[in-house]
């Protein structure tokens, strides 16, 4: 199981780099219509990565660093960001900007867990 948790962590990482690289290329006044749907991906694979995360937590006896779960969990902060603040905004350069910044956090978060996972392993 660890092992698919490792798998999806690197697919959470390439969706929000992705994301990140369309969502800047949008606040540039390229808005690609792709984004949503990459957005709803992206936030789709972190969350079953979250759940795989609880399930290898419950069912392994080799634990990574606690810190792991703090940068992993705090990923909850920066998707909540981008769905309930960059979503709704009307104006689509300020909508992709917050998107992008709000992606570029999870990135971040997800990039530190993953290496903190993977010293640990």
């Amino acid at each position: 199981m660890a092992t698919v948790h490792m798998i999806v962590g690197t697919l959470v990482l390439l969706g929000y780099l992705a994301l990140t690289i369309a969502y800047f290329r949008g606040s540039q006044g390229h808005e690609l219509a792709q984004t949503k749907m990459l957005s709803q991906i992206a936030g789709a694979v972190i969350v079953v990565q979250w759940a795989l995360g609880f399930i290898v937590l419950a069912t392994s006896d080799n634990r990574p660093n606690a810190i792991h779960y703090v940068f992993a969990l705090a990923t909850i902060l920066t998707v909540g960001a981008e769905h309930a603040m960059a979503r709704p905004e009307p104006d689509p350069i300020k909508r992709n900007r917050l998107g992008m910044y709000a992606a570029a956090g999870t990135f971040v978060l997800a990039l530190i867990a993953y290496a903190i996972g993977e010293s640990t392993s």
